[in-house]
């Protein structure tokens, strides 16, 4: 028999393990000490992986880019007090993201609340409606009955019916003794045997697909109606490879963001957001919105235009959407779609191929232009997509420029690399941990395009402790010394004026001189600094074994130019494009 709180510990990584989570990232602490050797029992018998880490704002980053790649439940432990409020900014991701991030906060039992005792506040709703449930654990209570809402609702569903996965808490509470007697080993042990037999007989089990099987593809697009238009598809964030299939069966341009995992097939349109300002961008009558768009001002202009009709497809309710809070009218199924879409007029995906393969011209171009070429944003970007897209590596975005420059530089092809990116919050917080989780969970090398910033503010992230699993992961760093962002915003303009010049670089810019292989060097990570576009292409084409970081030099003083040059040159292209075919249909 054991103690109390290590069979109520025993009890709850059974009824989570049954929910089908495999992995856990453990915070070490005292008053979430029965959970942990719980957990080390689980792992030892093969029921559970674990993962430690000493920052539980990272450990929880991690845990939920292991639930990303896998589509699975995945856990995060902490200690009371502090601990648990640093899971916040991965728990507010996890629900615009409709993650299934399992969050365990150990606590103190109802007795040692509200009296000063130590490490000590208020765990239970810490988190608000950011959670889809949350469930104070007593030492008394039940706990499979307890657990039952919690873990229905981790998985998506309501007791009124289907609703949007995401992150739960489950706050323990647990007295002391907090740590195994003599008899408690063998018991945990033998509980332990059972419930890896039982997760064996789970593994066929049917999960909700990560984004990895989602990538695969199984829905197919119906007929579209008679009727034809000039409509296009916009695949915003999460909207997987149906999206493709959709405007290929409709015979309509595609527009898709980095991370939809739609931007394949021959209707994807590489460099879209600068054609939307064409006069292609103007004749423009329906878009049909897949997934969510979080990266493009122009597609937001577009969505709110008054001349043109929108829609969204959405079988299942989101997190990220309150139902009458956007313009476009709902539709519950991919048939509904093309009824409202018809087949594009003739002659429209033709000329949007061409407008495109001509602006994706015009921008390689631009790029490779020099000798040496000059290292830029969209040029690296170009680079990792192809090396991603060459030996099938998972791409993690960085938000900010890099994601953007993706979303410019990307050419579509008909086997583009899956691309995962925080885009819930679309913050620059948990990045390393989030690819590392990535790396962990999914089973295939990652590679992270990120700016200097972004790897910064994360990079406790790279520290791992002897005998933890090391994640295949190589992080390109485009260094420009600070925010580049910002240049590119209205910001830059402000930043122009001599009055105002300081002010934007300080508070905007946040210059650093921070020494990257420094850093490398003290979490023992491999780190190369690569000098021009051509080492970068030589240094990708090795394998992503263990942990690496490619640093790439640039300067963010002339972004603001080279997005217009970018564009001017966009905007020629696609008027000789539109002159070679004649009139656009």
């Amino acid at each position: 028999m054991t103690t109390p709180s290590l069979d109520t510990a025993r009890t709850v990584l059974e009824e989570l393990v049954d929910a089908g989570m495999r992995h856990l990232v453990v915070a070490p602490g005292s008053r979430s000490a029965p959970l942990a050797y719980a957990a080390a029992a689980a792992q030892a018998a093969g029921a559970l992986e674990v993962h430690v880490r000493v920052d539980e704002r990272g450990a929880a980053f991690t845990a939920l880019g292991i639930a990303r790649a896998t589509g699975r439940p995945a856990g995060v432990l902490t200690t009371s007090g502090t601990a648990v409020g640093n899971l916040l900014p991965a728990v507010l991701e996890a629900d615009h993201a409709e993650v299934p991030l399992v969050v365990l906060s150990a606590d103190r039992p109802p007795e040692l609340r509200g009296t000063g005792a130590n490490q000590t506040t208020r765990q239970p709703g810490i988190f608000g409606d950011h959670v889809r449930a949350a469930v104070d654990l007593l030492p008394e209570d039940d706990v499979p009955a307890r657990l039952a809402g919690p873990l229905a609702a981790l998985a998506g569903r309501g007791p009124d019916g289907p609703r949007p996965p995401g992150p739960v808490q489950l706050n323990v509470a647990l007295r002391e003794p907090l740590h195994p007697g003599p008899e408690d080993g063998p018991v945990l042990a033998a509980a332990a045997r059972r419930l890896a037999a039982r997760a064996g007989t789970r593994q066929g089990a049917r999960q909700d697909p990560g984004p990895a099987a989602v990538a695969a593809g199984e829905v197919s697009a119906p007929e579209p109606a008679a009727g034809t238009s000039r409509s296009v598809v916009v695949a915003g964030d999460g909207a997987g490879p149906a999206a493709a299939r959709f405007a290929a069966a409709c015979g309509l341009p595609l527009l898709a963001e980095p991370s939809s995992n739609a931007r394949s097939g021959p209707h994807a349109v590489g460099a879209y957001r600068l054609l939307l300002d064409s006069p292609l961008g103007a004749r423009i009558q329906r878009v049909l919105l897949v997934g969510r768009p979080t990266l493009s001002r122009p597609v937001g202009a577009l969505l709110a235009r008054p001349d043109v009709t929108t829609a969204a497809v959405r079988p299942a309710p989101v997190a990220w959407c309150e139902p009458g809070r956007r313009r476009e009218r709902v539709l519950a199924s991919w048939r509904e779609a093309a009824s409202f879409t018809g087949r594009g007029a003739p002659g429209w995906a033709a000329a949007w191929q061409m407008a495109g393969a001509a602006a994706d011209d015009a921008v390689a171009r631009l790029l490779s232009a020099g000798a040496p070429p000059e290292v830029t944003g969209p040029a690296v970007a170009a680079a990792v997509w192809e090396a991603c897209r060459r030996d099938g590596s998972v791409l993690v975005a960085g938000s900010s420029n890099p994601v953007r420059d993706l979303d410019l530089a990307a050419r579509p092809g008909p086997r583009s690399p899956l691309v995962l990116a925080n885009r819930g919050l679309a913050g620059i917080d948990g990045t390393v941990a989030t690819a590392a989780g990535a790396a962990l969970g999914g089973g295939r090398p990652v590679r992270v395009l990120l700016g200097d910033l972004t790897f910064l503010h994360d990079v406790s992230s790279l520290l791992l402790g002897p005998g933890e699993r090391e994640p295949d992961l190589q992080l390109v760093v485009l260094n420009d010394g600070g925010g580049g962002i910002f240049t590119t915003l209205e910001h830059g303009a402000v930043g122009e004026q001599e009055e105002y010049r300081a002010v934007v670089e300080r508070f905007f810019g946040t210059p650093h001189r921070a020494r990257l292989d420094a850093l490398c060097a003290g979490y023992g990570v491999a780190h190369r600094r690569v000098a021009d576009l051509a080492e970068l292409e030589r240094a990708l084409h090795g394998p992503v074994r263990g942990r690496s970081v490619l640093e790439v030099a640039a300067d963010r003083g002339g972004l603001r130019e080279q997005h217009a040059r970018v564009r001017a040159a966009v905007a020629r292209a696609a008027e000789e494009a539109a002159a070679r075919t004649g009139a656009a249909p």
